[in-house]
């Protein structure tokens, strides 16, 4: 457990490094790659050549004689919402860090990226059940108030169910989001509903995966453990066919995570422990503008 000075100082640096990132890299990025809802009538003002004749104001113009056009900005106002997989397989990581210290930099930078730009952000942690839910608001404290969720928030249970965590979303969120679902998808039979949200909401699912996760070092007789059965067994790491299956199973994993994503019509991207996430962000936004 972390002590409260660990855990300001934590809070603290995550704030800053952020704030960095979000400054220097996502500003106008995260604000192209998301759209408000559409345009809202600002003012009128005279017309100039090369002004869409579409939006001439005939009352006003017949009243002073000479044209004068609408003017239109765009309504800004977006919610963002962060699924977060908090289960015990995500404390695992063998390079760089745990799947979960990325999944928290990465939150808390979606996070400051959405607040820089005056949106709202909320948060569903989850595990097999719905372990904390912090609605969407606007602001530097609601960002701060996150970051030191993201820090000190412990799954009751070890497994993971998304599609829990996806209803939970349906239900408690009504207006259109933007639904970021960081996790490392190591489960099944969500697609039906992420076909629901995907129809209603902007959905992204990041998955953070391990070199480990991926393939097994030639090191003799191992023992592994399911993080989240708890069940251990010894294997054969020097077995070629125990490192193949081994990495069979990690593809066809992601294989279903992909082709859920796909016929959802949402976005899905592979972040490993050790790879600048950073880079893989600002291309994902940059891609979409």
């Amino acid at each position: 457990m972390l002590t409260t000075e660990e855990i300001q100082r934590k809070v603290r640096e995550l704030e800053i490094k952020s704030k960095k990132i979000t400054t220097h890299l996502f500003t106008g990025e995260y604000h192209s790659a998301f759209k408000g809802k559409g345009m809202s009538f600002r003012e009128v003002r005279e017309y100039y050549a090369g002004d869409d004749v579409r939006f001439i104001d005939w009352n006003v113009s017949a009243r002073f004689s000479h044209p004068f056009t609408k003017v239109f900005e765009e309504e800004r106002e977006l919610t963002a919402m962060l699924l977060i997989d908090i289960s015990a397989s995500n404390l695992f990581g063998t390079i760089a860090r745990q799947k979960k210290d990325l999944i928290v930099e990465m939150a808390a930078v979606l996070t400051f990226s959405a607040v820089s730009n005056n949106d709202k952000v909320g948060v569903i942690f989850f595990s097999d059940k719905i372990e904390k839910y912090i609605p969407p608001k606007k602001g530097r404290q609601h960002a701060l108030y996150i970051v030191r969720q993201l820090l000190t928030v412990e799954a009751k249970t070890k497994a993971t169910n998304i599609d829990q965590a996806i209803k939970y979303f349906t239900t408690s969120v009504k207006q259109k989001s933007i639904a970021f679902i960081l996790s490392d998808f190591l489960d099944a039979g969500y697609d039906d509903d992420l076909k629901v949200i995907g129809n209603k909401h902007d959905v992204i699912g990041i998955r953070v995966y391990d070199k480990m996760d991926m393939q097994l070092p030639d090191a003799g007789l191992i023992q592994v453990q399911d993080a989240e059965t708890e069940k251990s067994k010894w294997i054969d790491s020097s077995n070629a066919l125990v490192r193949y299956n081994y990495q069979q199973h990690f593809m066809q994993q992601s294989e279903l995570s992909k082709n859920y994503f796909r016929k959802a019509g949402a976005e899905l991207l592979h972040v490993r422990t050790d790879d600048d996430y950073v880079k893989i962000l600002q291309q994902f936004f940059i891609k979409r503008n």
